[in-house]
């Protein structure tokens, strides 16, 4: 769940950023209509151009920082029969899904995972760990490339951050309409924005952001199976059933990938309870029977 998890944290830090920027900046003291009442209006718009930037700037931001957070190492010239069969590998999926050849990379972890990312389709990375491509087959890597190659294809980034930025848009829109709320009822000013609207509005925003993170999770989830199925294709059935029942074996081994990196991944590890709705991918189970039925 890497390409996910960085993606949402760095929306959390661009938005809170710019929540305290406009903040100082008196922007929020603009959207007032009389001085008193917030200009629903006015909010509304200023919410999503920010919300939509904040996204769209996390976006852009993703593969630089896939790259520094996992030690990734990209392929230039390969310097083995390992690494030259697997660009061939990436190279024959990505014209076989009709786009340009990504950038291929290998990051040190001994737990097997993988990872798709960047801004559009034909300016991607494919990333796998050291670990995977030490102790699964041929051909279950070759399927599980694949599921990566089809989360580039199907163009996930890209829906996922229009998700996200009207996400962005409502909890920048709530989060000062709860500021106003304290500040006018709470605090009892009656005029202009004082402690409690800025504070009000800042811890609003924050929580907001990891609720509403529960809607692009909910996609990411759905867009796995797709992606399982890209494997499949790309692949082979049979190497995406036993590339997830493996990871199924090794998913009882603590993660060593950063948490902030997990939902890029093919493997996010497991969650029960509350954890499951915050998580990026499915079951395994889920997706294995998945799979097993088409």
């Amino acid at each position: 769940m890497l390409r996910i998890g960085l993606f949402l944290l760095t929306n959390l830090a661009i938005m809170v950023v710019a929540g305290i920027t406009l903040s100082l900046l008196g922007v929020d003291s603009m959207l007032q209509s009389n001085g008193v009442d917030l200009d629903l209006r006015s909010l509304l718009i200023m919410s999503a151009v920010f919300g939509m930037a904040g996204a769209f700037i996390s976006l852009l931001m993703s593969k630089w920082l896939a790259k520094r957070s996992v030690k990734l190492e990209v392929i230039e010239q390969p310097r083995n029969q390992q690494q030259e069969w697997l660009m061939r590998t990436v190279a024959r999926q990505a014209e076989q899904a009709g786009i340009k050849m990504p950038e291929v990379g290998i990051f040190p972890q001994q737990q097997a995972n993988a990872f798709a990312t960047g801004w559009n389709r034909n300016d991607a990375l494919v990333a796998v760990s050291s670990g995977m491509l030490e102790r699964f087959e041929d051909d279950e890597i070759e399927a599980v490339l694949g599921h990566e190659i089809g989360h580039v294809a199907n163009g996930d980034m890209i829906t996922l951050t229009l998700i996200q930025g009207v996400v962005n848009t409502f909890v920048i829109f709530f989060s000062r309409v709860i500021g106003h709320f304290i500040d006018r009822v709470i605090m009892k000013n009656e005029r202009g924005h004082g402690i409690g609207y800025f504070l009000g509005s800042l811890f609003a925003q924050i929580v907001l952001s990891i609720l509403a993170s529960a809607i692009t999770m909910w996609f990411s989830r759905l867009r796995e199976y797709k992606a399982d199925q890209a494997g499949a294709q790309l692949g082979s059935k049979q190497g995406m059933v036993r590339a997830l029942q493996r990871l199924q074996k090794e998913s009882q081994q603590p993660s060593q990938m950063p948490d902030e990196l997990l939902a890029f991944g093919i493997n996010s590890g497991k969650g029960n309870g509350i954890r499951e709705l915050f998580s990026s991918h499915p079951p395994l189970e889920k997706r294995i029977a998945e799979l097993q039925k088409s």
